[in-house]
């Protein structure tokens, strides 16, 4: 079994967890999932296999001419392609020359360190194999609450500034969106559920877009502009979503 703590209120969490499910699902089949209060509890398995085998799958880039949004596959025992930011371009928070398979690459070599460090709570700066920073996706809403210029009075970005990445939430919320999409109600608006039923991944996928009956917390976020050039977002904190509120 694999138990995760989990702050709902951050979406690159929640989204990370979706993650783990999906390739704890394709090493033990017929494993199922949910939310239990503020636990992520997938029936089967164990974490440190999972991350293990995803530290050493191969990352192929499937279109080495398109560095900023090629598709890539997870090789291995897991046989993942990942190019869900090809139409759902909402969500996709990197551009210009952020190279997506480069911060995967360094973010899913770091995977090892996120055991010893509480794995969603292990934060440092993440290097690449050249020994220079890399910044992440931007999934995590504690970067995204710290990211946008009309809060902090600055952009990190354009002063260079080195800061902290979660290399788990990153990392696994790039994989588990690739099935788990959440609602929409408007533009750049998301909505996502924290299902508390014990689903397998296709149903699961269903609970988190809101798409099924669940008893469970409906949160919303937005994915919001991070650069006065409008290109590079980043992943609010979510808010419980309560009636129709929150619009």
């Amino acid at each position: 079994m694999i138990r995760l703590d989990v702050d709902l209120t951050n979406p690159g969490q929640f989204f990370g967890c979706c993650g783990v499910f999906e390739l704890a699902q394709r090493l033990w089949p017929g494993a199922v999932a949910h939310f239990d209060g503020i636990t992520f509890i997938v029936s089967e398995g164990d974490l440190a296999t999972l991350v293990e085998k995803t530290t050493r799958a191969p990352l192929d880039v499937l279109e080495p001419g398109n560095q900023t949004s090629s598709a890539l596959r997870l090789g291995g025992p897991f046989g993942l392609r990942l190019d869900w930011w090809k139409s759902e371009r909402g969500l996709k928070t990197w551009a210009g020359r952020m190279s997506v398979d480069r911060i995967a690459t360094s973010l899913q070599r770091d995977l090892p360190n996120t055991l010893l460090a509480g794995f969603f709570d292990d934060g440092h700066v993440v290097t690449g194999a050249d020994g220079k920073k890399v910044e992440p996706y931007y999934f995590d809403g504690r970067r995204g609450a710290n990211a946008l210029p009309l809060d902090v009075g600055f952009s990190s970005d354009a002063l260079s500034l080195e800061t902290v990445a979660y290399s788990a939430t990153e990392f696994f919320t790039l994989v588990g969106l690739q099935r788990f999409r959440p609602e929409s109600p408007r533009l750049r608006v998301y909505r996502y559920r924290a299902w508390a039923t014990p689903y397998p991944a296709t149903l699961a996928a269903l609970a988190a877009a809101n798409a099924t009956p669940d008893t469970g917390t409906l949160l919303q976020f937005e994915s919001a502009f991070r650069t006065d050039q409008r290109k590079h977002k980043a992943f609010s904190p979510a808010v419980p979503v309560t009636g129709d509120g929150n619009e």
